[in-house]
């Protein structure tokens, strides 16, 4: 008997959930499944969600669009082959949807008929379909595309230019206004319309026409125009401000689709405004809003507009975080939404008249929701650190929250996801600063490990309790990974966002400082093997440490900022410096103050540089000036320039050598596992 219970023990031992996981390499990485937060039909009997897998050595990525029965608990993948369906929307009799795939070089638009299964392509429009919103009664789909302003809708114009423009022997821009160019692109005389697809007879109408972008880029992201409850008007937004590149003054435009011109209805607020979302009783308009004109990191709240007064009201001013997501209940009475809430993104609903605002999902990081039509469950994604984003339902009666999906199950249960720890250390004027710790696998707390500090972009944004590779990357090769939110970081409060604009070197990098002096002070950290990362405001807060102490033992400044008065002169969406740095670099002196090109003749500490040549946001010149400062005085460093990239580098073709140029790194300076493999073989495409 003692044999067969010894038997039976180690026979559990050897079955995956008692078998010791392995560390998380840079393979899992691609390993991951990247699951979409679901949308639920009119009936509520299925959900669309794309899976996204990736091959890493080939640099792809294959996304399959799923079909989830909520009856009968069963899924199909609707997509043929590798062929990629994005944007799907439900008719609103939900025996069809929409969806947008890439053929013959653009984004077209198709229809899936559930009961056939056939599919359709609707359009052929050469600039492309993106971004489609259907309208309530189901007859015409409104979606956006960047056209020449003269050629509209005409799909021969738009052709002829955009042809000879790519393929002819000159190769130019010619600009006589600010945006020259926006994120990885020059405007080149592109703007963003809004075009009517009429579903009975196919026809195609622009809808914004002019030399205005109608929609707008949307702060945050998300689509920047939707359809009246009756389908007769259209709003979108867009800035007609004629200093663009200086304000924030996205104003909400109300079309009459039968005609005339659109009314800005949003015009007494000189702020940004954006994501309009109708009611389904069709009597208010929603929409997210800021008060603060020229400051894109004010806090988002929800405003809505009675349509039949025109009476605006804020609905959450009691929240003194950022509004992310928003939704209409079916009753047209609530409000749900998500916001940036210290490291997470929970679900919230707001009373529309009472203003009342419970927090229904809390210490999650939801990627989206999706009400259904009888209100009673909510479907969605969220992730974790130590959890992959999967769907997830709750009955709100009960409170019972159900998985849906288990594409990441079986990595889950063979590799160690590390979670996060959460500490509160006293920063500048004794606010406790927010940090995130992860612990190596295999952690031992009688060994002393070295550790990497990662300092967060934006820097109005936040560190999560969210997966992402980062988070795992460096604790599967022997680190102690931390992420704080310092002064200038959301979801505590729009206060301790706010005291960062025009201080970049003050608060915030007292906050730093405090939390490393608290690492140093942990048993299992060795204070001689610290370095430091960031990307962005992050790589730029690298650059300022470089001119400030020798603390660390090495750096790796990512897309950041080295000269701000150059930074200024070669970026596009200037509103940004000139509130963050009050002013222009001649009215301002933060510019100079603030440059850590100003101290080149402090800097000692080995640095890893990465940027990319598209990057509009933070031009590479800023990185190859730094490299250029770094390598006259000697000192170790490294730089890494992705050809077509941008402000972040492409997840599949570029992010393995990201990843392994950082290991390798901190290898050498810090003592951590050795990178899997070489980033010059990596670069030459031989690995």
């Amino acid at each position: 008997m003692k044999k067969l219970t010894f038997l039976l023990f180690i026979v559990l031992l050897l079955t995956p959930s008692f078998a010791q996981k392995r560390a998380f390499t840079l393979d899992d990485i691609y390993r991951v499944k990247n699951v979409s937060a679901p949308a639920v039909s009119p009936k509520g009997d299925l959900l669309l969600y794309s899976v996204t897998r990736y091959d890493m050595k080939k640099g792809a990525a294959y996304t399959d669009l799923m079909a989830y029965n909520t009856k009968d608990n069963t899924e199909e993948k609707l997509n043929p082959g590798l062929t990629g369906w994005y944007s799907p929307i439900f008719a609103p009799d939900g025996n069809s949807f929409y969806f947008v795939s890439w053929q013959d070089g653009s984004s077209q638009l198709n229809r899936y008929d559930f009961s056939s299964k056939e599919v359709k392509t609707l359009t052929s429009f050469y600039m492309g379909v993106n971004d489609p919103v259907i309208s309530p009664d189901g007859k015409k789909i409104a979606f956006a595309s960047k056209v020449y302003a003269e050629c509209g809708e005409n799909d021969d114009c738009n052709r002829s230019i955009y042809d000879s423009f790519k393929e002819g022997p000159i190769h130019a821009h010619i600009s006589d206004e600010l945006f020259v160019r926006h994120w990885t692109e020059y405007e080149d005389d592109l703007w963003s319309h809004i075009f009517l697809y009429d579903l009975s007879t196919g026809t195609l109408k622009d809808v914004t026409p002019g030399e205005y972008h109608s929609p707008i880029f949307m702060l945050g992201g998300g689509v920047g125009f939707n359809f009246s409850a009756d389908s007769k008007s259209l709003v979108f937004a867009s800035n007609r401000e004629k200093d663009q590149v200086s304000t924030t003054n996205s104003d909400l435009w109300m079309l009459d689709l039968s005609g005339g011109e659109p009314q800005n209805i949003t015009k007494p607020n000189k702020a940004w405004d954006g994501h309009p979302v109708f009611s389904p009783d069709g009597k208010w308009l929603a929409y997210r809003m800021q008060a603060i004109p020229g400051y894109e990191s004010d806090r988002f709240r929800i405003a809505i507009h009675e349509l039949s007064t025109g009476i605006v009201k804020v609905i959450t001013e009691a929240f003194d975080n950022w509004v992310t997501d928003i939704q209409w209940a079916p009753d047209s009475k609530n409000i749900w939404f998500t916001g940036e809430v210290g490291g997470y993104s929970p679900l919230y609903r707001v009373n529309i008249n009472d203003l009342k605002i419970e927090e229904i999902i809390a210490k999650k990081n939801l990627g989206g929701f999706s009400i259904a039509p009888d209100g009673k469950t909510i479907y969605y994604s969220y992730r974790l650190n130590h959890l992959p984003a999967e769907v997830y339902s709750l009955e709100l009666a009960s409170g019972k929250e159900t998985q849906l999906t288990f594409y990441n199950k079986d990595l889950l249960e063979e590799v160690d996801f590390r979670p996060v720890e959460h500490h509160w250390v006293e920063g500048a004027n004794g606010k406790k600063v927010h940090t995130m710790i992860v612990k190596p696998h295999g952690f031992d707390p009688n060994k002393k490990y070295p550790v990497v500090v990662n300092v967060h972009g934006g820097p109005q944004s936040q560190w999560a309790d969210a997966y992402r590779g980062d988070n795992q990357l460096y604790a599967g090769y022997g680190y102690i990974y931390v992420i704080p939110n310092p002064h200038g970081s959301t979801g505590y409060g729009q206060e301790y966002t706010a005291a960062i604009s025009g201080d970049w070197n003050g608060k915030v990098v007292e906050d730093i400082h405090k939390v490393t002096d608290y690492l140093e002070s942990l048993p299992y950290v060795d204070k001689s093997r610290i370095g430091a990362m960031g990307w962005s405001y992050g790589g730029y807060f690298m650059n300022w440490l470089q001119a400030t102490t020798k603390r660390y033992k090495c750096f790796v400044s990512m897309m950041g900022l080295y000269n701000l008065e150059s930074f200024y002169g070669t970026t596009e969406e200037l509103w940004f410096p000139e509130w963050d740095l009050k002013g222009t670099p001649w009215t301002s002196k933060l510019y100079k103050e603030h440059s850590p090109s100003e101290y080149v003749k402090n800097f000692s500490t080995p640095t890893l540089i990465i940027t990319g040549e598209r990057d509009y946001r933070v031009s590479y010149n800023q990185s190859l000036e730094y490299f250029t400062a770094l390598q006259k005085l000697g000192i170790e460093s490294r730089l890494i320039v992705f050809d077509n990239d941008g402000h972040w580098p492409s997840h599949t073709k570029s992010m393995p050598l990201y990843y392994n140029a950082h290991l390798e790194w901190f290898n050498k300076y810090l003592g951590g596992n050795p990178a899997p493999y070489d980033s010059k073989k990596m670069m030459r495409n031989q690995w």
